[in-house]
């Protein structure tokens, strides 16, 4: 079969998760790429088309949309856009989200050789990347955190030893949550809970001009409110809240990486997945608001899945330009991401950090993906314990409460290593992107078994922050 070696606009036709060296040395063939394609999710006759200029798609948006039968659901304008764009003369185009009657690959065909367009690829299907475990697991509870004295798991991120010399964080350090939403009023989150502090509440007015209306703890991308938790379901975010900032030295439940630190969701995944569009806006949100002066030094993304997306990377570099670290689950497909790209965490943006998952005993975990160049770093994500809502009460009587479980998943992993990038960025007021992710790359703890596996080829150690 005919080999395919123009990877850009094939790329732009399907979306094909490779790059142009992985083309030409796997020797992928066209329907090996269509098979990639088709073994992806994606919203049915929904497309991403980019202009190359804004001027090119005001004068030719409807003449487009005919030719593919397609109608406008949004365009996906947001500040970081606008700010980006300007910065570069306002030369980008506009970025449409459409629906078109004649599904996705046969539109994106019909608009692969039109010189106005910069791409146009499926609007993908995220998952979290998780698997729940028995919730009354007793073996190995926060061994994540351990300090590996004392009788504690020699494998854990070294928090212990971190809080024991006082460095537990600050209300000063922000980080991004993109997931589902997370319990912000849970007994070990709520005094973690950040605000945005340029929207007020309750007054029904986009007070900071984001185009949202009191995004006071973030904003939910999936229903388009500003309700961020809406209930048991919710129960990756919150888990992942946990390990990151669940607040220490109260005798409640779980301690996060970082005892002391500012949490904000931006809720993209509902029921049935999340999409690239919603993604791109959360992305941007906490770019929106880095921009504006507050100190978000990272985003935690426990999510994946889908294809290459140009527009959902241009986003990833935009919040890289503003000083924030992409943190990424690896996958748990337990394959290796340098023969298969996995994205989010496979794009080769510089602010982006891939995580794999180790177990108790210090083995990769049997789930997690690898990469001796796409992933940088392995965290504990096995038999992880953290915080999660829970249904007190039966039927019309029933609420939400606080409650503790146990998950397994390289989500689980990631948010150690963003729990780090606090630390870090508490200790280090100023510090770059740049330069906290060396910080946690350099300090990474040699392991045997993320040994030619992980870039780094060991696991998060943050005693030495």
């Amino acid at each position: 079969m005919r080999k395919l070696y123009s990877v850009l606009s094939f790329s732009a036709l399907l979306g094909v998760a490779a790059s142009c060296t992985d083309v030409i040395e796997n020797e992928m063939t066209v329907s090996d790429a269509v098979e990639r394609v088709a073994q992806q999710e994606f919203v049915p006759g929904q497309l991403l088309i980019k202009y190359k200029t804004t001027t090119a798609g005001s004068r030719l948006s409807q003449d487009i949309l005919d030719m593919i039968q397609a109608n406008v659901v949004e365009e996906i304008k947001t500040g970081a856009m606008e700010l980006a764009n300007a910065r570069k003369g306002g030369e980008s185009g506009d970025l449409l989200l459409v629906q078109s009657n004649l599904g996705t690959m046969e539109a994106i065909e019909r608009l692969r050789n039109m010189p106005e367009i910069e791409y146009a690829e499926p609007n993908w299907i995220y998952q979290h990347y998780a698997t729940s475990d028995d919730p009354y697991f007793t073996g190995g509870q926060l061994w994540g955190m351990s300090a590996g004295s004392n009788g504690g798991n020699q494998f854990g991120s070294r928090a212990a030893t971190a809080w024991a010399a006082d460095k537990i964080g600050s209300s000063s350090v922000y980080i991004g949550i993109i997931d589902e939403g997370y319990m912000y009023t849970h007994e070990d989150l709520a005094a973690n809970a950040g605000v945005n502090p340029y929207e007020i509440d309750g007054n029904g007015i986009d007070d900071d001009g984001n185009g949202l209306i009191d995004d006071v703890y973030g904003w939910d991308f999936a229903s388009n409110d500003k309700t961020v938790f809406d209930g048991t379901g919710d129960d990756h975010g919150t888990h992942v809240a946990g390990t990151i900032g669940g607040v220490g030295g109260n005798s409640i439940g779980v301690a996060g990486v970082v005892w002391n630190v500012k949490m904000l969701g931006a809720k993209f995944l509902g029921s049935q997945g999340g999409t690239t569009a919603n993604a791109i806006k959360a992305v941007d949100y906490f770019t929106n608001l880095k921009n504006k002066g507050l100190n978000i030094v990272a985003t935690n993304n426990s999510w994946g899945g889908g294809g290459f997306s140009q527009a959902l990377k241009d986003a990833i570099d935009r919040a890289g330009s503003a000083g924030i670290l992409f943190v990424a689950a690896a996958g748990n497909s337990g394959t290796n991401n340098d023969a298969t790209a996995s994205y989010p965490s496979g794009y080769t943006s510089a602010n982006i950090i891939a995580v794999a998952s180790i177990t108790s005993s210090g083995a990769l975990s049997s789930f997690s993906q690898y990469g001796a160049t796409t992933v940088d770093i392995g965290a504990p994500g096995s038999a992880i314990w953290s915080t999660v809502p829970v249904a007190v009460g039966k039927g019309k009587n029933a609420t939400v409460g606080s409650g503790y479980a146990s998950y397994n998943g390289t989500s689980m992993a990631t948010p150690h290593v963003t729990g780090a990038v606090a630390l870090y960025a508490s200790l280090n007021p100023g510090a770059s992107a740049a330069t906290i992710k060396n910080a946690i790359m350099s300090s990474a703890t040699a392991t045997p078994s993320l040994n030619g596996k992980v870039v780094s080829n060991g696991r998060l150690n943050v005693s030495g922050f």
